[in-house]
């Protein structure tokens, strides 16, 4: 029962009456004279924004607050409580400089306690007839459609499958449903000239007679299966069995590249698979189980809320946010705007994420719940690298996981610009890292990293890369935990996994950063790896049971093809940060790079590993993988504890020519770990994952510092959309078969 609420005006803000409504409290102001009004599904835009008489849309009242704030009449702020029920939006809500808030009196919409509204970004498509078999029919042009070439359906609170071959695999989701190039197998790091990069030969087996195939696009990843792309269709030569594509693929597509085909009606042959005409206007979909009544939906709006142009302290708290082709949540060149305590779902193309940072200060991606995510759940940006002035910007105590639908270096917190952090996250089942960052003094802490890379080689938990000086020179990964980094690859032409992932991956030149105090478990390649790195401090970790070795430097010579075609841009971009102030004080950066190579031609220096603990049982793994090309005088290593169980150690030398080099004693003699013990670290229990150490563990006679586990991951807190967390099944429920598929 609603009572009627009474409002009138007092000193420019609003006055409520005291009422109640669904069984709950109702909502009040915060502060005194702070503006409240109401929008509701049943509400009309001719109302006052009352309880009794709420708005219809988010847009009358914003509206409504650009003329109260115009007749002064905020000043203690405004919250616009949104009532229960789907909001379907007719286009992208936007906020700008017009709409701000101010520290003392701040503006937010919000969802009414107790409720859950949810913003859609399309609309439901109904009127479904019988077409052939289980496939039905519907016009969408009569449903507000027309024009409208969407790409994404969803049914029943689920992304639904575009007509393909091969069929998805629902049984095998990650190394099923596969069609295979043909051809003889090239190795991967070998060049071949004159490749294409548009044209695919199919196999016999896979021959299709498609009408007309250019409708068709390949979702295909191509060479190295560090992502894919979707490239339409150009024309098909079915005497050479090749497919021509519009447009080049990032990389020549080779045999045993995996792909499939999509968006041809003669492949909806499946429950989940629709295929839209859009010259027609007509909609085929085989409803994966009864529709009952039930409409599917598709997206209309490429984003559902934007904030931005000098937008500022403006909260978007409660929601449910789904049901767009681009990226949902935009802010861009805002400032001290919230986004908490949403759920974000069914969002995004290959383009589109869940939320987007860009620019701007002090924003914040606060206790939302993501997934189901075309590209990216959280991109946090902003900031100037070459000044060094910070953005504050945040992600935080965000529960995250199934992203990257589409693009395949989709990832959990994308993190880059200067001065931002990413805190308090847990991640799991992405196609590729949990968080990838590029930029400096960024913060990557107490986060919980598990179960990702579940679709890509050479990757990590966390990655950064930039064939550069300074990009992520001054970052901070510290206090988390990372633990069963998957990877997925080709390997003697069998698509396996786990394969060729670690779990913190320094690459390409990455310098200057610290990771200190984290935990990593469990992942084939390698815990740490460093791929030419300088000035990295590695110290304080945790570092369980990898599969080959435990930690990786790879180094490169003056002569390798990256440092030679790169150095020119490394100059440059030293030397456009060299006399700032700020980076005065950054680690090594007085020494150019074209003075950076050693005598011998070697460049990789100055890392150090250091009051490690790193613990592994595999009778085969090794300690460390030192390629030739790292000076060991350069790098320094020391007051480890190390324990492989009582089994031999060894250290990955590359001087087999030399017996025992590659021995714990030969290492020690060579003046690394001199200080380092061998013994048992004396974990609590590692058979549930915990790592602390008791009391009496040999570690802390080396200096290390205990952990603070308890902070890692979400927190409860009055921003999270949802505690306690349960976490949704994925990989770790049924885990990725070792072998996928032949090539």
């Amino acid at each position: 029962m609603v009572r009627r609420l009474a409002t009138r005006c007092i000193g420019g803000g609003l006055l409520l009456l005291l009422g109640c409504f669904g069984g709950g409290p109702m909502p009040r102001p915060t502060r005194p004279g702070e503006c409240v009004l109401f929008v509701a599904t049943d509400g009309a835009d001719a109302g006052d924004g009352s309880l009794a008489r709420p708005f219809a849309t988010l847009e009358r009242a914003r509206d409504e607050l650009r003329k109260r704030r115009a007749d002064k009449q905020l000043p203690a702020g405004a919250t616009v409580f949104v009532r229960g029920g789907l909001h379907f939006l007719s286009q992208t809500f936007r906020l700008g400089a017009e709409d701000s808030g101010t520290a003392q009196a701040p503006i937010a919409f919000r969802a009414v306690p107790g409720e859950r509204p949810t913003l859609i970004g399309g609309r439901p498509i109904t009127g479904f007839a019988p077409h052939k078999g289980s496939i039905l029919k519907a016009d969408v042009n009569a449903q507000g459609f027309k024009g409208l070439a969407f790409r994404q359906l969803f049914f029943n609170g689920r992304r639904q499958h575009l007509a393909r071959y091969p069929n998805y695999d629902a049984d095998n989701p990650y190394g099923g449903g596969w069609a295979y190039a043909d051809g003889t197998f090239i190795p991967l790091y070998k060049d071949v000239p004159g490749e294409s990069r548009r044209t695919l030969h199919y196999k016999e087996a896979d021959a299709r007679a498609w009408a007309n195939p250019q409708e068709g696009e390949v979702f295909v990843f191509p060479r190295y299966n560090w992502w894919n792309n979707i490239v339409r269709i150009a024309a098909i030569d079915r005497e050479k069995r090749l497919i021509t594509l519009v447009g080049d693929c990032s990389y020549p597509i080779r045999p045993g590249d995996r792909y499939y085909v999509q968006g041809l009606l003669e492949e909806l042959d499946a429950p989940g698979e629709w295929y839209l005409d859009p010259k027609a206007g007509t909609l085929y979909f085989w409803p994966p189980e009864p529709l009952a009544g039930r409409p599917a939906y598709a997206p209309t709006l490429r984003s559902i809320v934007e904030i931005g142009n000098g937008a500022a302290h403006i909260t978007l708290q409660g929601f449910t946010i789904e049901c767009c082709e681009g990226t949902a949540v935009v802010l861009r060149d805002a400032s001290d705007c919230l986004i908490a305590g949403n759920t974000i779902r069914n969002v995004g193309d290959y383009g589109g994420s869940g939320v987007s940072v860009s620019g701007g200060t002090r924003n914040g991606v606060v206790g939302n719940d993501l997934y189901e995510i075309g590209r990216d759940a959280i991109s946090i940006g902003g900031g100037d690298c070459t000044t060094l002035t910070p953005a504050e910007n945040y992600a935080d105590n965000n529960y995250i996981h199934h992203v990257g639908v589409f693009y395949k270096q989709g990832v959990g917190v994308s993190l880059h610009g200067c001065g931002n952090r990413a805190s308090h996250n847990l991640i799991h089942d992405g196609p590729r890292w949990g968080i990838g960052f590029g930029g400096n003094n960024l913060i990557i802490e107490f986060n919980h990293i598990r179960h990702v890379n579940l679709e890509t080689a050479d990757t990590g938990a966390v990655y950064t890369g930039g064939r550069d000086w300074i990009s992520s020179r001054g970052t901070v990964i510290r206090h988390n935990f990372f633990h069963d980094l998957i990877g997925f690859g080709l390997e003697n032409g069998k698509w396996v996994s786990p394969h060729y992932c670690w779990g913190v991956y320094l690459d390409d030149n990455a310098g200057g950063i610290d990771v200190v105090g984290n935990i990593v478990a469990r992942c084939i390649r390698g815990l740490v790896h460093l791929h030419n790195g300088r000035d990295n401090l590695i110290e304080n970790n945790v570092l369980i049971d990898a599969t080959l070795q435990q930690v990786e430097y790879n180094g490169w010579t003056d002569k390798h093809s990256y440092w030679t075609s790169h150095l020119p841009t490394m100059i440059k971009g030293y030397e456009s940060v060299a006399n700032q102030p700020a980076w005065k004080t950054m680690r090594n950066m007085g020494l150019h790079p074209k003075d950076a190579v050693l005598p011998d031609g070697k460049i990789m220096t100055g890392n150090v590993f250091r009051r490690n603990i790193v613990a592994y049982r595999g009778e085969k793994s090794r300690l460390y993988r030192l390629n030739a090309a790292v000076p060991l005088d350069r790098n320094e290593f020391d007051y480890n504890l190390v324990w492989h169980y009582g089994l031999p150690i060894f250290v990955g030398q590359p001087a087999k020519d030399k017996p025992g080099a590659d021995e714990w004693a030969a290492w020690q003699a060579l003046g690394k770990d001199t200080h380092s013990l061998v013994a048992d670290p004396l974990f609590v229990a590692p058979e549930r994952d915990d790592y602390r150490l008791r009391p009496e563990s040999p570690a802390f006679r080396l200096g290390f510092q205990p952990i603070p586990v308890e902070k890692i991951g979400p927190y409860k807190s009055p921003l999270r959309a949802s505690w306690p967390i349960v976490e949704a099944e994925g990989a770790r429920e049924k885990p990725t078969r070792t072998e996928q598929g032949q090539q």
